[in-house]
């Protein structure tokens, strides 16, 4: 089976590029073109359709999610793999709502891109244990104290992510300073976090991506 699937691979590491595409050669897969940056990517993708792509997250030009997301409405039968070596919980969230049907990390064998690939062509999404782990273990715990906050708080945190201080909040808002400082006291505790100045300001950044969703 593994002759027959077509694979374009992106990655604009060119010593990483090379070794992935030899070993995809040489275990029998048709790579047919590879890409250094994120805008030949998606260019190659669309002219050619490949059966898999295998696509770096972090890439000049346009990253591989860009690419993916570019591609939504290109009528391709492409399966996109995301090879990355990112583990942070923003970024398994976002893989895991876009049109991706695998998910691995750089430091994983071979042999697990190869169960990848070949659960993938079957039309079945394929992420590592890893990715699972984490998604278990990090993203539904924060999910679930999300949903906990009310509409209002919910607002408030999502402003806090993309940097708004208190007053900044208040203004925007139309609301006494001391109110969003009693809201963020609640949000804390339905949080679970500590009562210091910058841990909701960490907190709230680092789950950017699910707040844009609930």
């Amino acid at each position: 089976m593994s002759k027959n699937i077509e694979i374009i691979v992106a990655d604009d590491h060119p010593m990483l590029l090379k070794g992935l595409t030899e070993e995809l050669i040489s275990n029998n897969y048709k790579v047919i073109d590879t890409a250094e940056n994120g805008a030949l990517a998606l260019e190659l993708i669309i002219a050619r359709n490949p059966d898999i792509a295998i696509l770096d997250i972090e890439m000049p030009l346009l990253t591989g999610f860009e690419v993916i997301k570019k591609c939504e409405n290109e009528n391709l039968k492409t399966k996109f793999i995301v090879l990355t070596s990112h583990k942070e919980s923003r970024y398994i969230y976002k893989a895991n709502n876009l049109n991706i049907s695998g998910y691995l990390l750089k430091d994983e064998p071979f042999e697990e891109i190869q169960k990848c690939i070949n659960t993938v062509i079957t039309g079945k999404n394929y992420f590592s244990q890893t990715f699972s782990q984490l998604f278990d273990t990090k993203i539904s715990p924060e999910l679930e104290k999300i949903k906990l906050l009310s509409p209002s708080e919910r607002t408030i945190v999502r402003l806090i992510s993309q940097g708004k201080n208190s007053k900044d909040i208040s203004e925007m808002l139309l609301i006494s300073l001391r109110t969003v400082q009693k809201h963020r006291a609640n949000i804390l505790n339905k949080l679970d976090l500590e009562s210091s100045t910058d841990a909701l300001s960490i907190w709230a950044n680092n789950n950017k991506e699910l707040l844009l969703t609930i």
